[in-house]
């Protein structure tokens, strides 16, 4: 912003003054009251300017509230890249709302959703403008509450518990680029029949709210689809290191598959047990394996679990993939090829997520929650982004702007995530 200032000048008359001395001496006075008069108005422009300055260039910040330490820190990582992509390509175009800079401010949950409610209410006496949200769904519920009531945007951009956009709440501040149980718990059942013949699954579940979304989920798609029955449920806690009895019990009832719902470590402990037991049952998981470091922890049989995810930086790149990769080369010495993209779906979510949100800000002209919700609802600008093109992503009635058709299939190969062939 410019600011253009007029300094007056005021003027003294001398014209009663007939004493050259005492013209001399009042010149001399009049020129110094001259000049401290201007350094005083020259003062008070630059104070208005640097003050208008810095309220034009106050920045729109959003916060994110996820893993970034323990287990599951790489997921947290990846978003964060994401997200410091798309926020360094929107500000180099000029930001938003007139030229305002978008802030990220970082707040680590550790995977706790008391901690995550803790850091939420920060952010938001920090006047955060939203909120995006981590691997952990018991945490995204644990906040929503809070930001419905205070008119915060969450984004999602992991977190895959179907409440956590179905949350009955009306207005719903809750939107997600991310899938969604009840839809990837379709997809799973499917995959094991296709791929497997599977007729009768077995499910081993985190016991929290995020496995007991996926138990929903999967009993519905089996009712939905008799060809793969469900033939025992099994839960087990995260810090749990030996999952033989539940497993032995999944054989025991005939189950020709496992579908798992399961974060980085204990995931790699069922993989562990089954190995203990010599049972090479196909297990087909959740995307929670991939946010941590799986292939470490579980060992040979890591590439053994096939499992869910949006994006895969490995194959043919769009416009939009190619130069998502050549900027992660470049602000990550470490990335030199696909393959050292960890976490993808977390990068890829987060970055297209961003986008959506900047879009939304920009069309509602402020950074009011309910404008930007409503913005969101209705956004008039197609988005073509890393994941697909976003047209319409949103409506009042559906806050998710990922569908069945957005997933693909991977497995680990080695420390690589590659789609299943």
């Amino acid at each position: 912003m410019l600011c253009f200032s007029k300094i007056i000048v005021v003027k003294s008359s001398y014209s009663d003054v007939n004493s050259r001395e005492n013209r001399r001496i009042l010149m001399t006075r009049g020129w110094r009251w001259q000049q401290v008069a201007r350094l005083l108005v020259i003062g008070a422009v630059i104070a208005f300017c640097g003050t208008a300055s810095a309220l034009a260039a106050e920045s729109i910040k959003v916060g994110l509230v996820a893993a970034l330490s323990g287990p599951s820190a790489q997921s947290g990582e990846a978003i964060t890249r994401g997200l410091q992509l798309a926020i360094d390509e929107i500000n180099a175009k000029g930001g938003l709302l007139g030229g305002r800079m978008l802030e990220l401010v970082q707040r680590d949950d550790e995977s706790s959703p008391p901690k995550g409610l803790i850091a939420a209410r920060e952010l938001i006496s920090d006047n955060i403008v939203a909120i995006f949200g981590g691997l952990d769904s018991p945490v995204s519920l644990a906040m929503l509450p809070v930001l419905n009531k205070e008119k915060r945007i969450y984004m999602g951009v992991w977190a895959a518990a179907t409440a956590i956009t179905h949350n009955g709440a009306d207005p719903n501040y809750a939107f997600r680029v991310s899938a969604v149980d009840a839809l990837v718990d379709v997809r799973l059942l499917k995959f094991a029949h296709q791929k497997f013949g599977s007729k009768k699954a077995g499910l081993m579940l985190l016991n929290n709210p995020w496995g007991q979304s996926n138990e929903q989920g999967l009993i519905a798609a089996s009712k939905a689809d008799p060809s793969i029955e469900i033939v025992g449920i099994e839960k087990y806690e995260p810090n749990d290191v030996d999952m033989v009895a539940q497993l032995g019990r999944l054989k025991g009832a005939g189950a020709d598959s496992v579908i798992l719902v399961a974060n980085a470590q204990p995931g790699a402990q069922v993989m562990k047990s089954r190995e203990r037991m010599g049972w090479t049952v196909p297990v087909v998981s959740h995307w929670g394996i991939s946010g941590g470091r799986f292939p470490e922890l579980a060992g040979p049989t890591a590439g053994q679990a096939d499992f869910v995810q949006t994006y895969s930086f490995f194959g043919k790149q769009g416009p939009v993939g190619q130069r998502v990769m050549a900027e992660l080369k470049k602000k990550y010495s470490q990335i030199k090829g696909p393959e050292d993209v960890f976490s993808p779906v977390g990068t890829a979510n987060a970055y297209d997520a961003m986008h959506l949100l900047a879009l939304g800000i920009a069309q509602a002209g402020s950074t009011d929650g309910d404008a930007i919700r409503k913005a969101l609802e209705d956004l008039k600008t197609p988005y073509e982004g890393l994941i697909k093109t976003y047209a319409k992503p949103f409506t009042s009635s559906n806050h998710d702007g990922l569908g069945p058709d957005d997933y693909i299939m991977v497995h680990y190969a080695g420390d690589n995530i590659v789609p299943v062939d």
